[in-house]
């Protein structure tokens, strides 16, 4: 069954039940997923609807537009990664200045309780909702007792000691460090987009890319990656570049290059999905298309070395 997607809380879990999170959620990484399945779980056995509260956009875009963090993932995908976990009804707030001056007593009382008829509430720790923040696990607690669900705070998840969090992935990826960030979000990292027309440099060298025009906004650091494709529903290897190409000098715009190994279909205008599963090397110039060229076969060497390892083609097949 399809999950259902409200936008607004007015016809949304007004038939049954429900046990429910709410947050951002951008992401779906490891924290997340233990607080979706705990929904999953919670509401199987108390024969209601798992239903996820997110907002978009994401609060601090709002309220601190200057320092608001740039979306690991766009809302579609943020969706459909809901329903990969088992959650049944999403349910999109639109976040603005006149719903964050909603007292979070009235929204636990008129939203989670009377509409949505929760049996349980299950938050990530810290997080809070509501004007001034008031909305947290101690008062969904006090407010649960008096009007009949039960709260909790779902623990966070650490890795190597550190608190996995959006955060900490964005910075991963800055760092061109996608290993860790998958390890943090439980599958690669990964950005889509329409394929548009390059200037086709890579079909007169023999080595002919797709150029991707993301969706994304957070974009692993400048350099050559192995990456896998997902075309007509298979994934592909290759090797992705990211940059502005300096050995050609001409570009100011940073572009998303992917050669497909053993792959000569036409893809313009597809909508394509790219993991970045593994760093080869940074971005630079070189002397010529001689050397560049024998730089893309070494990168795509170390990048079919990579792939013959066992296990890593499995990675792709969740979320």
């Amino acid at each position: 069954m399809a999950m259902k997607i409200y936008h607004g809380t007015e016809n949304a879990g007004i038939q049954r039940p429900t046990v429910l999170t709410l947050g951002v959620f951008d992401g779906l990484h490891l924290g997340h997923q233990k607080i979706m399945r705990t929904v999953v779980e919670r509401a199987r056995a108390a024969d209601a609807v798992p239903t996820a509260i997110t907002f978009d956009p994401h609060p601090r875009a709002v309220l601190h537009p200057d320092s608001a963090p740039p979306l690991l993932q766009t809302l579609d995908q943020r969706l459909a990664n809901f329903e990969f976990l088992g959650i049944e009804q999403a349910i999109v707030i639109k976040f603005d200045l006149d719903f964050s001056q909603q007292p979070a007593e009235g929204f636990i009382k008129n939203i989670i309780h009377e509409r949505l008829h929760a049996r349980e509430v299950h938050l990530g720790k810290d997080f809070a909702f509501g004007k001034g923040r008031g909305g947290n696990i101690e008062l969904l607690r006090k407010m649960g007792a008096e009007l009949g669900f039960l709260a909790d705070e779902v623990d966070e998840v650490r890795l190597r000691g550190i608190r996995i969090s959006s955060s900490r992935i964005r910075e991963l990826l800055r760092d061109g460090r996608v290993n860790l960030a998958r390890r943090m979000l439980g599958r690669p990292y990964g950005v889509e987009g329409v394929i548009i027309r390059g200037d086709r440099r890579g079909h007169t060298i023999g080595f002919p890319t797709a150029n991707l025009k993301p969706q994304n906004r957070v974009i692993p650091k400048f350099g050559v990656y192995a990456t896998a494709t997902l075309v007509d529903g298979k994934w592909r290897r290759g090797v992705t570049n990211i940059g502005v190409r300096p050995t050609f000098g001409t570009d100011s715009d940073p572009s998303i290059e992917t050669f497909i190994f053993d792959f000569d279909g036409d893809l313009y205008g597809d909508v394509l999905r790219v993991r970045f599963l593994h760093r080869i090397r940074d971005e630079r110039k070189f002397n010529g298309i001689d050397e560049l060229k024998a730089q893309i076969e070494r990168d795509s060497a170390r990048a079919r070395n990579y792939f013959s390892r066992p296990g890593v083609m499995n990675m792709l097949e969740i979320l």
